[in-house]
């Protein structure tokens, strides 16, 4: 499993706006316009825009 860090508060919201719960959710990757996501318990990954307009 890769090691995540715990979102910051505005990362979070951004997590939120991609309909996913950021109490699940770690931050493995940071890069560019595209955040790596890394779930805290199944260990899968998925890759959200930074900024999450809907």
């Amino acid at each position: 499993m890769k090691q995540g860090k715990k979102p910051t508060r505005k990362q979070a919201d951004n997590i939120r706006k991609g309909e996913l719960n950021p109490d699940n959710w770690l931050i493995y990757k940071n890069n560019g316009e595209r955040v790596s996501l890394v779930h805290r318990n199944m260990g899968t990954t998925r890759q959200i825009l930074k900024d999450n307009m809907r």
